[in-house]
């Protein structure tokens, strides 16, 4: 069976994942994709769910915290696929 996923830009896709990716389960099951790369996607999409999160807490955005922990699920569901090592970052702090 031939993977379908389109291409992707990983330059522009790791400035901003949530641009070229609809949720952080679409990196899970793009197969064009290298575990590595996988992380490092998931990792830029934490950082910036991270500080959506801490700017809704002061009441700047809203949404940030739902997104925060469905990048923290794909994480570790790429961890626990052998394809990376679990992160260790309990808040959203860092």
């Amino acid at each position: 069976m031939v993977d379908k996923t389109p291409e992707i830009d990983i330059a522009k896709a790791l400035l901003d994942p949530a641009a070229a990716f609809a949720e952080p389960a679409d990196i899970l099951r793009n197969g064009n994709l290298t575990p590595r790369v996988k992380l490092r996607l998931l990792e830029q999409w934490e950082r910036e769910a991270r500080a959506l999160s801490v700017a809704d807490d002061e009441g700047m955005v809203g949404g940030g915290e739902s997104m925060l922990g469905r990048v923290r699920h794909a994480i570790a569901a790429l961890g626990a696929a052998g394809g990376a090592d679990q992160p260790g970052t309990p808040t959203k702090h860092g």
